[in-house]
């Protein structure tokens, strides 16, 4: 009689919560940067905020690529013949590079002063962009054997991480103009609080949802990943600055800068312990 053992491994490795949180925070600053053509306090962050999404959408690219055993495999990502449409990365293949183009397009516009196609340009992609982390949620929300990945509430818990840090990202780039600081902050502060409703929500209804569903809330709230998840994410990166931009200093320049390098480091935080945690349970059984 043959004795075998099968050796379980984590099928989306650690490298897809950077691309998570690069892609997330791409869509949300060229967002921004399509609000400066009909909100004056964005003007600030046209150009700075869609060049800064362009790099990070390229490197978001890349990053796929790269996760490739073969990288030209890429290539049927956007071949419409290869693709299965009855699987959301086809879908987000396809509007992670239909974005690519309308950026490229959307460069051009902003290179010759086009404000009449500039505009229109800037309302797809921010349409577009909002639905990478939308796509993103749906790849992980359709394995219903995964507890925590397994709800509906996925695609919108990215949608608010990526305004979350896209706004924290612009806090860096608002130029001491006032109207933008207010903005951000008061963007900061709803997509957190957000944030912070939907992971206590899934906390619990992972708690108490099952057995598979105890064992991943044990795993993601007990030692290394509790110390990512519940220490760094939701603590460090979430509570604290909600906290600061709550306070008279919060809306400072200064304490917005503090908050928003804390906000960035609870989004990878969080983006990390969502994709890890849940399928360390199964390497065990």
């Amino acid at each position: 009689m043959l004795d075998y053992t099968v050796f379980h491994h984590i099928a989306w490795p650690s490298s897809y919560s950077f691309y998570f949180f690069v892609i997330g925070i791409s869509a949300a600053m060229f967002f921004f940067s399509a609000m400066s053509w009909y909100r004056e306090e964005f003007k600030p962050l046209r150009q700075s905020s869609f060049y800064l999404s362009f790099v990070l959408l390229v490197l978001g690219g890349l990053l796929l690529i790269v996760d490739l055993s073969q990288p030209a495999r890429f290539l049927n990502m956007i071949n419409p013949a290869y693709l299965k449409f009855d699987s959301p990365l086809a879908w987000g293949s396809l509007n992670l590079a239909t974005f690519g183009l309308v950026s490229v397009a959307y460069f051009f516009m902003l290179r010759k002063g086009d404000e009449v196609n500039g505009k229109r340009l800037a309302v797809i992609g921010a349409l577009l962009g909002l639905g990478l982390p939308i796509y993103t949620g749906f790849d992980l929300t359709v394995h219903q054997h995964r507890a925590v990945w397994n709800t509906p509430l996925m695609p919108i818990l990215f949608v608010a991480l990526s305004l979350l840090s896209g706004a924290a990202v612009a806090s860096f780039l608002t130029q001491g103009n006032e109207k933008l600081i207010s903005m951000l902050r008061h963007l900061m502060l709803w997509s957190g609080g957000a944030t912070a409703a939907m992971l206590v929500s899934l906390l619990g209804t992972t708690a108490y949802g099952g057995t598979g569903a105890e064992i991943t809330f044990m795993f993601m709230t007990s030692g290394t990943m509790g110390l990512i998840f519940i220490g760094i994410g939701m603590i460090l990166g979430l509570i604290v600055p909600i906290g600061l931009l709550l306070a008279p200093v919060g809306r400072q320049p200064g304490g917005m800068m503090v908050a928003g390098g804390l906000l960035l480091l609870g989004g990878m935080a969080l983006r990390y312990a969502i994709l890890i945690g849940p399928q360390i349970v199964h390497t065990y059984y």
